[in-house]
């Protein structure tokens, strides 16, 4: 992938997309394209035909996605499967009939059964049932790993799989009603250290453990893996290493300067009990997170405080 090709971004403003985008731009890559969904949206066929036919494109990053936590997975499944399935379909089919030379598919580990072994190996897909507060999306990011390895098979396309564990960083969506849980503590303690609140309530029990990786060391193996790999399997993305919920809730009250304390609504769902990816596959190709989780903390609360706390 030389420096000048054509490189199209996909859901560039997302929270991954912008940091492939980021990364990209520090790598010395200057031919890059990227539309908003307004300009180009990614449901609609024929705008995303027109779109690949007049680009002339060589590689795509496919980070569009319709994504969220337990909240708005519960409450959208329809969504979640539809505009998913659709994104992808659009992109992958017209990459292939306007002759992309490779392109990433990112996809989630919500693809791993819900009481799948840990640590999560790749060879676990399609072993056992979904967890099924997130089904839908998952269901809807397995076909796009099968429609990659499809056409790799009756095409001979170069399309690729790569399936990230729970990201956080900059342009992360901070909503508390659609947000993932570490965007979301990061503006619960915020908040409650604003208004001096006594406690902070954090959802469920605070025993699952979850394995966090910061977006900008994502968007550097997504380029090391489209550079360096090839080929039919799937490759998760992670630190290799989790921690509980609870824990996870310390951290960010320190970071924030919250004083007060930290509550369980046991009422509330937990999700998954575990999700740690195995990371052998990666990390034997040659690459490794290098973002601490208490660096990477500190930089996203930052990031918040700088550019999410100027809409309000």
């Amino acid at each position: 992938m030389n420096k000048n090709a054509k490189i199209y971004v996909a859901g560039h403003r997302g929270l991954v997309g912008s940091a492939i985008l980021r990364t990209l731009q520090r790598e010395g890559y200057t031919n890059l394209i990227y539309k908003t969904s307004k300009e180009l949206d990614l449901r609609n066929p024929a705008q995303v035909d027109a779109f690949f036919q007049a680009e002339e494109i060589e590689y795509v990053f496919l980070a569009a996605a319709k994504v969220g936590g337990i909240v708005a997975n519960n409450e959208y499944p329809a969504d979640f499967i539809r505009d998913n399935l659709m994104i992808q379909t659009n992109v992958i089919d017209s990459a292939y009939r306007y002759g992309v030379k490779k392109l990433l598919f990112l996809g989630s580990t919500c693809i791993y059964p819900k009481m799948a072994p840990q640590p999560l190996k790749e060879e676990y897909l399609l072993t056992g049932e979904l967890e099924p507060t997130n089904e839908p999306y998952a269901i809807a990011k397995i076909a796009g790993i099968k429609m990659c390895q499809s056409y790799n098979r009756q095409y001979g396309t170069k399309y690729i799989s790569a399936m990230p564990t729970n990201l956080y960083g900059e342009n992360d969506n901070f909503d508390l009603h659609t947000s993932h849980v570490l965007p979301a503590l990061i503006r619960k303690f915020h908040e409650a250290k604003e208004t001096n609140a006594a406690f902070v309530e954090v959802w469920g029990t605070g025993t699952p453990k979850r394995e966090f990786l910061y977006a900008d060391d994502l968007a550097d193996a997504c380029l090391f893996l489209m550079k360096n790999y090839e080929g039919d399997d799937i490759v998760n993305i992670g630190v290799g290493e989790d921690l509980p919920i609870g824990e996870l809730a310390e951290k960010v009250k320190e970071v924030v300067g919250f004083q007060g304390d930290i509550r369980f609504d046991t009422s509330k769902p937990d999700g998954t009990p575990r999700k740690l990816v195995d990371v052998t596959r990666i990390n034997s190709l040659g690459w490794k997170a290098t973002t601490s989780l208490d660096e990477g903390l500190q930089k996203a609360y930052d990031w918040f405080l700088q550019n999410e706390l100027v809409k309000q």
